[in-house]
């Protein structure tokens, strides 16, 4: 296992949301005819069957499959083997991210289903899986408070304090859930009703929250701000927005608070979005933000220390996310042109 680095990871990869392309190298077909999401375990290819419903489904028609969810429907509801490759297949999932450095690994499983006690048993079932494989915290991403509940009751305490994935002045009420549960929290800066559009809107609602963080018992230590990260596809403003917001919390905030905003958010909408979301959070970095939720393989401590802003790829992606080729036409025709 890796030791943590500096930059505090939320590794974001263990959705019920998450999609792999039936072609290509991450699904196969087996000698029965069945077809079988690949995954590695001790450096050996292993395969999840996928379910006969989810083949002959529209997404999985569309080229699409939603791995996460094939592996908690066949750790809940498969045969033998296929519970123990539902259940193999989390857990290499989770090793991967904790020896790249992740510090939590966030959990998300409210598109599993849409009834309510099937939710809380896949929350539970990959709670202990990931728990078994791993020795981080977990973090508990979900809009239902309680599926909230059900998957901070799962954490191992031992492990640390686990995460919740996010509190807001929308959800308010998940404040005491997170403060019963002597938990960390993501403090987003969205708005009571509406998501905020500028820097000075981000900075209120954050203002507003963070003492009802405090009264509830829950310090800055324990409070991971989150600025809400917009893609720059939609407006080019978007970058400088967060990075300019993120350097303004830092200076009312001080050292203690930390950060963990959606990186990865920022290059919806555009190629080479590896490229885009590590110089974004290199840059956020030098603004003062110690920590995200991304993908722990490809943004981690030793990446950000290697981005060199010499490289023209990397230049033009700067160029970017602070705003200054409208459109990212200059990116995307270097891009294209490699």
């Amino acid at each position: 296992m890796a030791s943590k680095g500096s930059f505090i990871i939320v590794g974001e990869n263990i959705h019920c949301t998450r999609v792999r392309l039936t072609k290509g190298k991450y699904v196969e077909q087996l000698d029965d005819g069945r077809s079988a999401l690949v995954f590695r375990e001790d450096g050996k290819k292993q395969y999840l069957p996928i379910p006969t419903d989810v083949v002959e489904g529209q997404d999985f028609k569309d080229g699409k499959v939603r791995h996460v969810a094939v592996a908690v429907q066949q750790g809940l509801y498969g045969s033998n083997d296929e519970k123990d490759a539902g259940r193999r297949y989390v857990q290499a999932m989770a090793r991967e991210q904790e020896a790249s450095g992740a510090w939590f690994l966030d959990i998300n499983v409210d598109e599993f289903s849409v009834d309510q006690d099937e939710k809380k048993r896949a929350m539970e079932w990959a709670a202990e899986v990931v728990q078994t494989a791993t020795s981080i915290p977990l973090s508990i991403d979900s809009s239902d408070p309680e599926i909230l509940e059900t998957g901070l009751a799962a954490c191992d305490p031992s492990k640390g304090k686990p995460l919740v994935n996010s509190v807001s002045l929308e959800r308010v009420a998940f404040v005491p859930i997170a403060a019963k549960a002597k938990a960390c929290v993501i403090a987003s800066a969205m708005g009571a009703t509406s998501m905020p559009q500028t820097r000075e809107e981000r900075l209120e609602n954050i203002s507003e929250l963070v003492p009802k963080l405090q009264e509830a018992g829950i310090s800055l230590s324990d409070t991971f701000l989150d600025p809400l990260v917009f893609p720059v596809s939609v407006d080019v403003q978007n970058g400088p927005c967060v990075i300019e917001t993120i350097r303004t919390l830092r200076e009312t905030y001080g050292a203690e608070v930390h950060f963990a905003p959606g990186l990865s958010n920022v290059s919806h909408g555009f190629p080479k979005r590896s490229v885009l979301n590590r110089v974004f959070a290199k840059l956020c970095r030098e603004a003062g933000c110690d920590g995200g939720i991304v993908d722990p393989m490809q943004i981690n401590d030793e990446v950000l220390s290697g981005i060199d802003f010499s490289d023209e790829v990397n230049q033009l992606a700067r160029d970017v996310l602070l705003g200054k080729d409208e459109f990212g036409m200059q990116f995307i025709s270097a891009i294209r042109g490699a």
